[in-house]
């Protein structure tokens, strides 16, 4: 049981890799290190999630309190992840950046942003009552 979540861990590990290579390398390759800028994007993307999820509910029992705060950190998550594909695409029409450029750095965010659900929905402890 132990090696399935080691491999688990590796897997996740080497994809983040990949993602993050993805998109280093179209910054480097093409020198146009605009795009450096959807890693911050998808980084900070889980965090009004977590945040807001801390904040909303105290009560487990009573489900309609305090839904807006988390309503509002999933509208946060969700801007800010079309907000990582939605850079390359508008700085590849002005011209900022290249086509091929912007194809790989969407990839690669998009590794990167899949990821980090992965790793938080695989590391979420099972609340029992």
């Amino acid at each position: 049981m132990a090696t399935q979540g080691l491999r688990t861990i590796i897997v996740l590990s080497f994809i983040l890799a990949i993602g993050f290579l993805l998109v280093i390398l179209s910054a480097a390759i093409w020198q146009q290190y605009l795009t450096l800028l959807v890693v911050a994007t998808y980084i900070i993307a889980p965090l009004p999630n977590w945040i807001c999820s801390h904040c909303g509910n105290p009560d487990d029992f009573i489900e309609s309190s305090g839904n807006a705060i988390v309503d509002f950190g999933r509208f946060l998550t969700g801007f800010l992840v079309l907000m990582g594909i939605a850079l390359p695409t508008v700085l590849a029409h002005c011209g900022a950046i290249g086509y091929p450029a912007m194809i790989m750095s969407i990839l690669g965010g998009l590794l990167i942003y899949g990821t980090i659900i992965s790793f938080t929905t695989f590391f979420q402890e099972q609340e029992e009552f």
